[in-house]
């Protein structure tokens, strides 16, 4: 099954939808592992990014992307085994984009691949105000908070929430991620986060080591 791992991952890269979800829906139909195919939706995912950074792609690819994304999602999520989702059955992960920012591709693929890895994600959605963060936050008790912005005047939005967050006393056993195209090691650093993720992988990695067992 190499040349369909190829052919799948080229084929959402390329932004052949038609293709990309029938022939996703064979190979899950055929016994394909639904959670290797979601691996390389996120590989092709990373290609779609990498063509937008060079000014290859903009927002309706985007856009595009995100939908085959939801569209194979739907499909293999219920041939997920339950008592892989069991296991992991990790904590509880508040994820959202900061005011002034409209973008959730990025922020939607960690979500849905938190989910599938066992956890559980409440997702705030996109233009999310501080004080949004804040109740949710003093609500749902989570373990880890996601901050996603692709635009990099969203930073310091990143660091008032996260300062916020500090001055309202939730800091304690909280752990904060960032995420977004611009986002690095400095960027994590100004905002007071704890770590930030390249990618999904990347978020459940963390998530999975800040959470209990």
């Amino acid at each position: 099954m190499g040349d369909k791992h190829a052919e799948l991952v080229q084929a959402i890269a390329d932004m052949r939808e038609e293709e990309a979800v029938s022939m996703a829906r064979e190979m899950l139909d055929s016994g394909y592992d639904a959670v290797t195919l979601l691996g390389h939706c996120r590989e092709a995912m990373e290609l779609v990014g990498k063509r937008y950074e060079e000014g290859e792609y903009f927002l309706p690819e985007l856009m595009l992307a995100g939908e085959m994304l939801r569209a194979i999602g739907d499909m293999a999520k219920p041939l997920i085994k339950q008592d892989q989702k069991a296991s992991a059955a990790a904590g509880t992960v508040i994820i959202g984009t900061v005011q002034g920012d409209l973008h959730d591709i990025g922020k939607n693929i960690v979500t849905f691949m938190l989910e599938i890895n066992g956890f559980n994600v409440i997702d705030l959605g996109i233009d999310v105000p501080v004080e949004t963060f804040i109740d949710s936050i003093k609500k749902n008790k989570p373990h880890v908070v996601g901050l996603s912005g692709f635009l990099t005047r969203e930073f310091d939005v990143m660091k008032k929430t996260v300062e916020t967050i500090q001055e309202e006393g939730l800091r304690n056993n909280l752990k904060i991620m960032i995420g977004g195209g611009q986002v690095d090691d400095a960027v994590k650093n100004y905002t007071g986060a704890d770590a930030f993720g390249l990618n999904a992988m990347d978020a459940v990695s963390l998530c999975k080591r800040w959470v209990p067992a």
